[in-house]
């Protein structure tokens, strides 16, 4: 079903969004069964949890990083990672950069946006995503290659679309600013009951995890 479920979706994705397939609480054999699918990219939200698929399924895919990161695992993060889909404050930059020069490595990284303005979740607030654009732009172990979005959990996907827009339109004001070292490439929007809204919104990444696996139990 996994692999059915993945080459449906894939035929149906235009060519030039790219898809995470989001790990969460799934097992490394499920992780393993997406990529032999032909699944190119891993998402997942915890470290830990990534460490044992990573184990299992190594190089074979790219790895993104889609949750809360807290601090003390950044270090193992920045081993495992390719990408860093939510960085959301200068301290988290910082960290992120020390971790990476001390191996290295330049790290992608995208800017979560708090498109909805909710408290209890993370993200930069919309009015205050260019200014940390600017204060990180200086590091030389991060790159920052676009924006990230949750968008508040809403039953109508139609609902969600205000919260893309908003999003995509940050985007690009920030990339028409031509911020040294900033390449605004990747727009990371929608999940498995809006990412057709996202796409059409602007978004070239998408993070789906139960249209693929099933529901979680």
């Amino acid at each position: 079903m996994i692999k059915q479920n993945i080459t449906q979706l894939l035929s149906e994705l235009p060519q030039d969004v790219e898809l995470v397939v989001v790990a969460k609480n799934r097992s490394p054999g499920e992780v393993l069964e997406a990529v032999e699918a032909g699944i190119r990219i891993i998402g997942e939200n915890y470290v830990q949890e990534a460490e044992e698929t990573y184990a299992l399924v190594g190089t074979k895919v790219k790895w993104h990083f889609i949750g809360h990161l807290q601090s003390n695992k950044v270090k193992k993060a920045v081993r495992i990672f390719d990408m860093i889909e939510t960085v959301d404050s200068a301290k988290i930059a910082h960290q992120i950069n020390k971790s990476c020069w001390l191996i290295d490595k330049v790290m992608p990284i995208l800017i979560e946006i708090n498109s909805g303005h909710e408290k209890q979740k993370s993200g930069v607030l919309p009015e205050n995503a260019e200014l940390l654009v600017k204060d990180i732009a200086v590091l030389n172990n991060i790159r920052v290659k676009g924006l990230m979005t949750m968008g508040p959990r809403l039953g109508d996907p139609e609902d969600a679309r205000p919260y893309f827009a908003e999003t995509k339109r940050i985007f690009d004001h920030i990339k028409n600013l031509a911020i040294d070292n900033i390449k605004m490439r990747y727009l990371s929007m929608g999940m498995t009951n809006s990412y057709k809204v996202a796409i059409e919104e602007g978004a070239n990444i998408i993070r789906i995890g139960s249209m693929i696996f099933g529901k979680r139990i």
